[in-house]
């Protein structure tokens, strides 16, 4: 007879179920470890892509700083490979973003009084309630506490006019759900301002150069009543280009103040004028002073001592003056943005884009060879889409006797300008990648030198990508240029950041109106 164990089991069943046993608790123990190690990475890849909101129904607003470092650790705090490295994030549409915004007039400190609409009685809101969605991707709204620890110890400057100011002041507000800045300016001059965060050692500053060269005001009135300005197209202004050297991010924008009338200087001598109406000057395209204040604005960023930093381009960010220009009536009275079918980057606002475009390759391709960085902010399509964003007349009390123009220029805090930040935010998270691929590259090349025979799977890779017509530098025609026979502009193809410039849609109309900025501050 057969002996039993006390469960009613032989010791041969027992014995043949042990190793089944064994290899389950192996698998078991082997299942665990895999998932312990996956979560965490699908959980920061998820919360990269969340927008920074609370988890119930409460404004985004009564977030905690202890709540934004959660989301800053879960949505991805360190430098890391982005998905939208894959789409252009700056081709989509605007979509609605209930949660916005994410400050108000009354929480932020730092909106200046021409943006403030909310305070000056504009009645609708719903133009702080869009966010960018690219064609193929998603771009996660700002994360200011993952921005701040993306830039601790370094610094970052904006270069340029008073929407530079107005870029600057929206970030400031976006920050201040994490921490405020102290004044550390070196002068009293208000446009000459240093921020600092002094938990994350982080500086913020911002230089006046409407022009990016040196000019000055030779008449305060002019043939416009704008004033008259003299621009050595030549010369830096010093008073930006002497301090640049140990910043580690430059935001360069400028466009808005070239429509005013100008004169031209060159090798210390007049070489013509914008719109000037002085006798015996050639009058000259406003674009010819553009294209030569880029081109010296970006030598002195190039020769630069001591600057080893990236250069951002911010893109011309088109006006929306309808019914008339800035100063005989014009206005903009929408409330929602376009879609992209509904309108086109046209005329005058097209060619100072182009301008842009032209000069930032140019002096990319400069600094390439001093081993300085530049990147394409490119702003210019998405904004055209939001004729909803201005102030208009509510940058001041209606009653005050004041001479303003409507404001067709500048955005209101809060509002679409807000979203610049996001796109600064990803590309500031691809440098990561970037960097690594750079690393890479190198490495690759020192196994090269010492191996001449091994090739390496980069340069198979390289090779696989040229054949397969993915390589080398494509060239980009908008319609504007096919008509007027002008030459594309060639773009290098980077496969670690978007592409930078979009296509543009045929326009439908030249716009024969000048625009001019509503205010000088």
């Amino acid at each position: 007879m057969k002996s039993l164990s006390p469960g009613g089991r032989s010791p041969l069943t027992i014995q043949r179920t042990m190793p089944k046993i064994l290899l389950l608790a192996s698998l078991t123990f082997i299942l665990l470890a895999i998932i312990s190690l996956y979560f965490p990475l699908l959980w920061q890849h998820n919360g990269s892509a969340a927008a920074p909101a609370s988890s119930n129904s409460k404004s985004p607003l009564s977030l905690s700083h202890q709540q934004l470092l959660v989301e800053e650790k879960t949505g991805g705090g360190a430098v890391k490979a982005s998905s939208s490295s894959k789409c252009d994030i700056f081709t989509g549409e605007w979509v609605r973003n209930p949660r916005a915004p994410y400050y108000t007039n009354k929480t932020c400190w730092a909106i200046h009084e021409h943006q403030n609409c909310m305070k000056y009685g504009r009645p609708d809101s719903e133009f702080m309630k869009w966010r960018w969605k690219p064609d193929g991707c998603d771009l996660p709204i700002f994360n200011p506490a993952q921005f701040l620890e993306l830039v601790r110890g370094k610094s970052l400057a904006f270069i340029g006019d008073s929407v530079a100011r107005n870029q600057m002041q929206s970030m400031i507000c976006l920050l201040s759900r994490v921490e405020y800045p102290i004044d550390v300016s070196y002068t009293k001059d208000e446009r000459y301002k240093r921020w600092k965060y002094t938990t994350y050692n982080f500086t913020l500053a911002s230089f006046w150069t409407p022009h990016l060269v040196r000019s000055k005001e030779t008449d305060s009135d002019g043939p416009t009543h704008t004033g008259l300005f003299s621009l050595y197209l030549d010369e830096f202004d010093e008073k930006w280009t002497d301090h640049i050297g140990g910043f580690d991010y430059l935001i360069i924008s400028a466009g808005h103040w070239f429509f005013r009338p100008l004169v031209f200087h060159e090798d210390q001598r007049v070489v013509g004028c914008h719109y000037c109406l002085l006798p015996n000057v050639t009058d000259v395209p406003m674009f010819y002073g553009l294209r030569k204040a880029l081109r010296t604005a970006f030598r002195a960023i190039n020769s630069a001592k001591g600057y080893k930093g990236i250069t951002y381009l911010r893109t011309y960010a088109p006006p929306h003056f309808e019914n008339g220009i800035w100063n005989q009536g014009g206005n903009c009275v929408r409330t929602r943005p376009f879609k992209s079918n509904e309108t086109t980057l046209e005329g005058s606002s097209l060619e100072a884009y182009m301008i842009q475009v032209e000069e930032f390759r140019r002096a990319e391709t400069e600094g390439r060879r001093r081993g300085l960085k530049y990147r394409l902010l490119d702003m210019t399509q998405a904004m055209l889409l939001r004729p909803d964003g201005h102030p208009s007349r509510y940058g001041h009390w209606s009653h005050e006797n004041v001479t303003l123009y409507n404001d067709c220029v500048h955005w209101c805090l809060p509002g679409p300008i807000d979203t610049w930040s996001d796109f600064l935010l990803e590309m500031l998270k691809m440098e990561g990648r970037r960097s690594r691929q750079e690393k890479l590259v190198y490495s690759d090349r020192r196994l090269r030198a010492s191996h001449p025979h091994v090739t390496s799977s980069i340069h198979r890779l390289k090779w696989i990508e040229i054949q397969d017509g993915r390589g080398g530098r494509p060239q980009h025609t908008t319609p504007h240029q096919k008509r007027s026979g002008r030459k594309s502009c060639p773009l290098q193809l980077d496969t670690s950041q978007p592409r930078y410039l979009h296509p543009l849609k045929p326009p439908v109309h030249e716009s024969k109106t000048t625009h001019l900025p509503n205010s000088t501050m």
